[in-house]
């Protein structure tokens, strides 16, 4: 950290790695727009041509952020296969650490990483942001209301309509590449932030477009003593049903329509502008004995809340918003759901004793 002015002001100093979609969708402006942060250094192969986009950041090449001696907290928005030794290099150089999703691509990486952390005593955290997306802070609300009475179904989908295979690594064949490892770990992470540890996992997975090499239609469930729940996401869906769905012992919830920040970030609208995360689709509550329909608004959403919350733990000592016990677990569900739907059975969540002990408190 370094001081600011004559108050002496603590301001994490951030290196970003990688400018692609999530680094200029997310990570940066995100950054940008929290006190008490400063988006210092940005590595990335695009060079020049980023000087004029982030004037107040020093650019450089990718391998020299982990070791800039003007770097508190190094982010990794790079492609997923690079996450590891990345992350990696910037915890044995003393940084703190946030990785995007996926956290890595193996169970044994994670963990590695998770070890490594420890033993350097950094903080270590994955970039799970729909925790703060008006979706599941409104699932979250209905849950502690009680409305529902005993909860025994979730189900959660992640669809969009992209017909068209692109060339790009996310659809080449290769480590960390497909449908279910972009968007898998924000549903797998949903889940245990709002229900726990389940005991084990089933997947199905397809390739449904013309031309396609990687999974695009991906079909999980996740099972639980006395519930259910269903993770979904197809690159083949237009419209489409509600994006979540809760049934329990008294009624049904639903809600319909995406979180608005991704849009509104790549519109340019700043996360402090007083419409950010507003969210005008409504959710739906449905009364099990009468049958009413009752509309509710959705909460507002704002991911500036994750990284004010990865600022308080650096500065402060706080809990970190995301822990890397979070990211190794959702990695152990992310594994054992694709060896699942190799080997088409039901198959345990591969966590040692240790681990699964750490989800023996529901959330």
């Amino acid at each position: 950290m370094r001081t600011v002015g004559s108050e002496q002001k603590k301001v994490v100093r951030v290196g970003l790695i990688g400018y692609g979609y999530a680094g200029r969708t997310f990570h940066a402006p995100l950054i940008q727009a929290v006190p008490g942060m400063a988006l210092s250094v940005v590595g990335s192969s695009k060079g020049d041509a980023l000087r004029t986009v982030l004037p107040d950041s020093r650019i450089c090449a990718v391998d020299e952020v982990a070791t800039s001696e003007d770097v508190d907290l190094v982010v990794i928005a790079s492609p997923n296969e690079s996450h590891y030794p990345l992350a990696l290099a910037a915890l044995r150089a003393g940084k703190d650490v946030v990785v995007d999703k996926p956290f890595t691509v193996t169970l044994e990486q994670a963990r590695s990483l998770r070890k490594v952390a420890e033993e350097e005593k950094r903080l270590l955290s994955v970039f799970h942001n729909r925790r703060w997306e008006s979706e599941t802070l409104a699932v979250k609300d209905v849950l502690q209301s009680g409305v529902l009475g005993k909860v025994t179904h979730f189900e959660c989908h992640m669809d969009r309509f992209r017909p068209n295979v692109r060339k790009r690594w996310r659809e080449d064949p290769g480590p960390g590449a497909g449908l279910w490892f972009d968007l898998g770990p924000h549903l797998i992470d949903l889940s245990l932030y709002l229900f726990g540890m389940p005991h084990s996992v089933s997947g199905s997975f397809a390739v449904l477009r013309d031309g396609g090499e990687t999974d695009d239609w991906a079909h999980i469930q996740l099972f639980y003593d006395h519930m259910r729940i269903v993770l979904h996401a197809s690159l083949l869906v237009s419209g489409g049903g509600p994006r979540s769905v809760l049934h329990g012992t008294k009624g049904s919830w639903a809600k319909w329509g995406p979180d608005v920040q991704e849009d509104q970030l790549k519109a340019g609208i700043s996360p402090n502008d007083p419409g950010f995360g507003v969210d005008p689709s409504p959710c739906f509550l449905f009364n099990g004995e009468t049958g009413v329909k009752t509309e509710t608004a959705s909460p507002r959403g704002n991911q500036l809340g994750y990284y004010a919350a990865v600022r308080d733990a650096i500065l402060s000592g706080r809990p970190l918003p995301v822990t890397a016990r979070d990211a190794v677990a959702t990695m152990a569900i992310l594994e054992a759901s694709f060896q699942s739907g190799a080997e088409g059975k039901v198959l345990p969540i591969p966590l040692t004793d240790q681990e699964r002990s750490e989800w023996s408190v529901a959330p």
